[in-house]
């Protein structure tokens, strides 16, 4: 038996015939009270019927009634005020502080077994997820509004992530949302190079040269550590000489050139053409956040990021690199649905949080709705198994469902989960 097991029959009132007390009293449960995740008893504010006797209060879950004294539970004026003890085996008496006895309920034989043992199933069995033999007995319903749920706890997390680094800039919006744009611009390869320059280079100095590509492009690339080199070509060379004075005016120390990964990166996503279409964004977009506060469509959106890298690398993917046939490096749109998944949508949840502004959190998952599906394994997996994943809004669910759920085997605390259980 496990803790969580039994968590999950209290939540949701799977505890079946008279319940009955260790001293002989009759229980009813009226309400199974809120489940505590962390410190303190399991449930709070519980209202239980004991006898003729309405009860309102705390409710404390163990496997054994001896782990009350293992917890040191008996020390804590926190759990002195429980109003029940649930446990599978009672082993144990416990008090209060004053000597009187905490009820007890022994749920042994008052729950479905049958149940228990499909649980089990989904522990030890080796599916790539624990339901994938039975999905197709799932409530479609029941599967539709948990994949909504999940999409908010996915862009809630992200967004939390988010403000630490808000209230870390001084709750500057600008300057939170070039970092995080920077980062999810070298996505997962050169996420941390990417952020370790933009923390280097804060965007008031960027501004400061908002009317020169060329400085920008210095200020960028000499930071990431890209011009300390002698090169031949005349464009990288320049580069050098403006950055040399430039990193002098602003006392600015560069981040370390061998954090820049290249190795199995497609020439169009190496950091150099990245960084490159980072400058064409900055110059040609002063104040991002505050214009896409402004974006009422996704095409306005597409707009703004509508991008290529400066005329130096339609022949090169590196500084002195070898040239070939002329392409404008232009960010595609993949890229750009993903900033918009990564970035720009938990950045306006934010900003509704924190704005009390309803308007930008229902933006943002029109977005999603607008984007298609990313195509990943794991999404491949589950559509082959009965999802469904037509737009971002129900692939960005299913990964959140896969990685903290799936993957952790926590089918208790997943609807899912619960449903098929239940159904055997």
């Amino acid at each position: 038996m496990t803790e969580e097991f039994l968590h999950y029959l209290w939540k949701f009132k799977l505890l079946r015939g008279e319940l009955i007390l260790s001293n002989g009293d009759k229980l009813e449960i009226i309400h199974s009270g809120t489940h505590n995740t962390d410190a303190g008893p399991d449930f709070f504010n519980a209202k239980l019927k004991i006898n003729e006797t309405l009860w309102a209060g705390n409710v404390e879950i163990h496997v054994k009634a001896s782990e009350w004294y293992q917890h040191q539970h008996q020390l804590d004026l926190a759990y002195d005020s429980i109003i029940l003890h649930l446990v599978y085996q009672n082993d144990a008496e416990v008090k209060r502080q004053n000597g009187d006895l905490i009820p007890m309920l022994e749920v042994k034989d008052y729950y479905d077994k049958k149940l228990y043992e499909n649980y089990q199933d989904f522990l030890s069995n080796k599916n790539w997820i624990p339901c994938e033999r039975i999905f197709k007995n799932a409530d479609p319903f029941i599967v539709q509004s948990w994949l909504e749920r999940l999409l908010i706890e996915r862009i809630e997390r992200k967004s939390l992530e988010i403000k630490s680094k808000f209230i870390a800039n001084n709750n500057d919006w600008e300057e939170s949302f070039y970092q995080i744009l920077a980062k999810n611009l070298g996505f997962k390869l050169n996420a941390l190079p990417f952020e370790l320059l933009s923390k280097s280079l804060p965007v008031k100095i960027l501004a400061k040269h908002k009317n020169s590509l060329f400085q920008l492009e210095a200020l960028l690339f000499g930071q990431a550590g890209m011009l300390k080199n002698e090169y031949q070509d005349a464009y990288p060379q320049s580069l050098v000489n403006e950055y040399d004075f430039l990193k002098k005016k602003y006392h600015l120390q560069p981040i370390a050139l061998h954090l820049w990964k290249y190795l199995r990166l497609r020439p169009s996503n190496f950091p150099t053409i990245r960084i490159a279409q980072f400058a064409f964004l900055i110059y040609h977009s002063q104040h991002l956040f505050s214009k896409l506060i402004e974006a009422e469509s996704i095409n306005s959106v597409y707009q703004l990021f509508n991008i290529k890298a400066s005329t130096y690398f339609d022949t090169h993917y590196t500084f002195d690199g070898e040239t070939h046939s002329p392409k404008q490096k232009q960010m595609g749109k993949y890229t750009i649905d993903l900033l918009i998944i990564n970035t720009i949508v938990p950045m306006l949840f934010l900003y509704a949080s924190e704005k009390d502004e309803i308007l930008y959190q229902t933006r943002a998952l029109d977005f999603l709705e607008q984007i298609k599906s990313e195509r990943n394994a794991i999404i491949e997996k589950l559509i082959s198994i009965g999802f469904t994943a037509d737009n971002a809004f129900e692939s960005q669910a299913l990964l959140e469902l896969k990685n903290n759920y799936c993957s952790n085997k926590k089918c208790l605390q997943c609807r899912i989960g619960n449903n098929l259980l239940n159904k055997g």
